[in-house]
C-alpha cells in the first residue's frame, strides 16, 4: 500500500462537514463495481449514475482521502508532454485528437460543476505558460504556432507584454484559454453527494482482498470482512497500478513531489486575472490562486515512490518552494502556512493508462497517470461508459494498456 502524502493538507480543512458512507455489508449486485473513491472513481460514478447505469464505489478508506487531498486543482488542456512532442511520438492526428479530447473534458467538467451542490471552488481561467530559459524559446514559439493552426485558444506574449503584467519578465509565454481551477476536495465531495442522489452506491472503509470472475463472466469482489460486490464490469481506479498488473503496465513509475499553500494575501493585485501559471523546465514550477486570496504553489518532483517522511527534509524542499514564489512576487507573503509531500504516478510516454484490461474480460482501468489527473479522470468516465455500454471509443487507441507508443518509448 502506497503511502499517498505527508505534511499539513489545505483542502481538506475548507470543509466543516463531509459525508460518511457505509462499509460495504452483506452482498451487492451492480452492473459496475468501481474500486477507489477519488477523483477518477467519484467521477466514474457520478457519469454512470447519471446514464442510468448502476455502479457501486468501493473505497477503502475515506472518499477523497488519498491523492485528491494533495491535488493543486489546475485543470489545464495543455498536458505535461507538449503537443508537439506528443506528434512526434503518436502523430499529428491522434496527438490533436487527445488535446481536443483534453479541452472537451475541461468543458464537462464544468458543465458538472455547474450542476453540483455546495461549494467548488471551479473557476473558469486562463494559464500563462512562460519559457524558463532563452534555450526553450524556439519549442515554445512552435508549440504555439501547432497549437493556434489546430484551433485551440492561445495566444503568445513577448517579453513585454509579460512584464506588462506581472512584477517579472519572462523569455516569452503562451497564454491558453478554457482553462479552470478548482478545489479539489470540495469538488469530489460535492459529485459524491450528487451521485448517490442520481443512484450510485458508495461503501467507504472496504479493502477489497480477491477479485475472481464466475459463470457467465460476473466478477466477484470480496471484502476482507468477506462482504461481497458482484459485478458484470470492473473499473479500477485507484490512481496507480494495481497489484493484478504489477509487472504488465511496463514504462510507468511512482515519483513525489511537494506543494504548499501561503496565507490569505492583503492584495492579489499583481497577479494579473488570477491566471494560473507553469513552465517549460522540467521539473517544473507551477501556481494558482484560491478563492480566499491565497497562493497554492509546487513542483520540485524527485524521483522516489515516497514521499519525504522526515520533516526538516520536507520543510527544505518546502523553503526552496518559498523562495521560487518570492522571486516572481515579491510583494506577496511567501510563507507557507501549510505545505506537504505527495506521489503521483508518470508513465513513460506521457500519456494516462485509460481503458480494458488485455487479457481478462469487462475489467478497465482509470489511471490518471501524469500532471493532468483530473482532467484524464473526467475524460475516462465517459470513455469508460461508452465501453462499457459496447460502444467503440478512438481515444482507446490512444490511451489503452496496449498503445503502440507505451513500446517506443
Amino acid at each position: 500500500m502506497i503511502d499517498h502524502h505527508t505534511g499539513k493538507l489545505f483542502w481538506p480543512l475548507t470543509m466543516t462537514h463531509v459525508e460518511e458512507y457505509p462499509a460495504l455489508q452483506g452482498q451487492e449486485k451492480v452492473q459496475v463495481a468501481i474500486i477507489g473513491g477519488g477523483m477518477s472513481g467519484i467521477s466514474c460514478g457520478l457519469v454512470l449514475a447519471r446514464s442510468g447505469i448502476s455502479a457501486c464505489v468501493i473505497e477503502r478508506e475515506k472518499v477523497a482521502g488519498a491523492s485528491t487531498s494533495a491535488n493543486t486543482g489546475l485543470l489545464q488542456f495543455s498536458n505535461d508532454v507538449m503537443l508537439s512532442e506528443l506528434v512526434e511520438q503518436i502523430g499529428k492526428k491522434d496527438a490533436v485528437h487527445f488535446y481536443r479530447d483534453c479541452v472537451h473534458a475541461v468543458e464537462q467538467l464544468a458543465l458538472v460543476a455547474g450542476t453540483l451542490p455546495g461549494e467548488t471552488g471551479f473557476r473558469r481561467q486562463r494559464s500563462l505558460y512562460y519559457a524558463s530559459s532563452e534555450q526553450d524559446l524556439p519549442r515554445l514559439r512552435q508549440e504555439y504556432k501547432l497549437l493556434h493552426e489546430n484551433g485551440f485558444a492561445v495566444d503568445y506574449w513577448e517579453p513585454d507584454d509579460i512584464a506588462s503584467r506581472f512584477p517579472f519578465r519572462k523569455p516569452g509565454a503562451i497564454v491558453t484559454s478554457g482553462d479552470a481551477e478548482v478545489n479539489p476536495y470540495q469538488f469530489v465531495q460535492a459529485m459524491s453527494r450528487a451521485a448517490v442522489a442520481d443512484g450510485l452506491l458508495i461503501r467507504e472503509h472496504t479493502d477489497i482482498v480477491r477479485h475472481s470472475s464466475g459463470e457467465g463472466g460476473k466478477h466477484r469482489l470480496e471484502a476482507a470482512d468477506g462482504s461481497v460486490v458482484e459485478a458484470d464490469h470492473v473499473i479500477y481506479a485507484i490512481g496507480y497500478e494495481p497489484e493484478e498488473l504489477r509487472g504488465k503496465l511496463v514504462k510507468a513509475a511512482i515519483n513525489r513531489s511537494f506543494a504548499g499553500v501561503t496565507g490569505i494575501q492583503q492584495s492579489l493585485a499583481p497577479w494579473h486575472q488570477g491566471m494560473m501559471i507553469w513552465e517549460t523546465a522540467r521539473p517544473y514550477l507551477y501556481m494558482r490562486t484560491t478563492v480566499d486570496g491565497r497562493v497554492v504553489i509546487g513542483g520540485l518532483d524527485e524521483e522516489n515512490p515516497h514521499p519525504v517522511q522526515g520533516e526538516a527534509a520536507r520543510q527544505k524542499r518546502i523553503d526552496k518552494l518559498s523562495k521560487q514564489l518570492a522571486e516572481l512576487f515579491p510583494m506577496l507573503d511567501s510563507k507557507l502556512d501549510y505545505e506537504w509531500s505527495a506521489v503521483f504516478g508518470e508513465s513513460r510516454d506521457n500519456l494516462p493508462f485509460i481503458g480494458r484490461d488485455p487479457s481478462l474480460h469487462n475489467v478497465y482501468y482509470c489511471l490518471g497517470y501524469g500532471g493532468n489527473g483530473t482532467v484524464y479522470s473526467m475524460m475516462a468516465a465517459h470513455m469508460l461508459r461508452d465501453l462499457i455500454q459496447g460502444e467503440s471509443h478512438p481515444l482507446e487507441k490512444i490511451v489503452g494498456l496496449t498503445r503502440p507508443s507505451l513500446t517506443e518509448v
